[in-house]
């Protein structure tokens, strides 16, 4: 799996121009699902992001994680995290989850913060429009092939 985290003051995500999802402070996470992955990839990666500490303390240190300061997930689906570049100039998807292992995966995954954590979602496959406040701006990658 793969997910983008963005640190955000607000995040929502709209479809026709409809909001589906909206959170306050703490994480959107753009999130992106490959064919060898499974619910204990999906906990193990849930498990590193509830509890990287990225937000600031009283000092003003980025020492705390999600679950600390009781932020929120806007969790949307983005195959396109596996897009692969590499020759000519249009990507290819094919390093993807087929969609029904993602949607399952994808779901599970929410289910999983769900559990820690006040979570809103998008729609899987919809085409979507993310709007976010980064705060920070705090951007970080990560890939559970790298991770685990």
């Amino acid at each position: 799996m793969r997910a983008l985290l963005q640190r955000v003051t607000e995040a929502s995500v709209a479809v026709d121009g409809e909001v589906v999802g909206a959170i306050g402070g703490g994480f959107c996470i753009l999130l992106g699902v490959g064919p060898h992955d499974d619910e204990t990839v999906a906990r193990k990666l849930w498990d590193k992001i509830c509890h990287l500490r990225i937000f600031d303390d009283g000092a003003g240190h980025m020492n705390l994680s999600l679950v600390d300061v009781g932020g929120q997930a806007l969790i949307v689906s983005q195959f396109t995290l596996y897009a692969n570049a590499r020759r000519g100039r249009r990507p290819s998807f094919t390093e993807a989850a087929p969609p029904d292992l993602a949607r399952d995966l994808y779901e599970r995954f929410c289910k999983i913060a769900a559990e820690d954590v006040p979570v809103a979602t998008g729609i899987f496959a919809a085409e979507m429009q993310v709007s976010l406040v980064n705060d920070g701006p705090i951007t970080v990658w990560l890939d559970t092939d790298e991770l685990f």
